[in-house]
């Protein structure tokens, strides 16, 4: 009897190690689990986060680039307008040079001809 109580005391001490062990080793795989699920969460929130941010920065850039066309839209018919007013202006003054021009001719004809 003392040698089967002996026997047994002893086979629940090797078994309780392992017990243990396995009790240690299912915890550090929770905890890894754990720690791996925690990361994947927070991989998916940074990702989410990024896309919403890049979605904003593409809309507020259309926005911008919207702005900007419209704006360089304005400038050029602008421009157009002040190109064409430039524009007769030289054609004026070009008319009333060749006009003077002529008449100085004439008036240089006249000096020397004596009409």
């Amino acid at each position: 009897m003392r040698h089967l109580l002996l026997s047994a005391f002893m086979s629940f001490l090797l078994v309780s190690p392992v017990q243990a062990d396995s009790s240690a080793k299912e915890k550090g795989r929770e905890v890894g689990e754990a720690f791996k699920k925690a990361g994947q969460e927070t991989g998916q929130a940074f990702k989410k986060a990024g896309q919403e941010t890049g979605k904003a920065f593409k809309e507020g850039g259309k926005e911008i680039g919207q702005g900007f066309k419209e704006a360089g839209k304005e400038a050029g018919k602008e421009a157009k307008k002040q190109g064409r007013t430039v524009g007769e202006w030289f054609r004026d003054a070009g008319k009333k040079t060749g006009e003077g021009f002529k008449e100085m001719g004439r008036n240089v004809k006249k000096f020397f001809t004596g009409n």
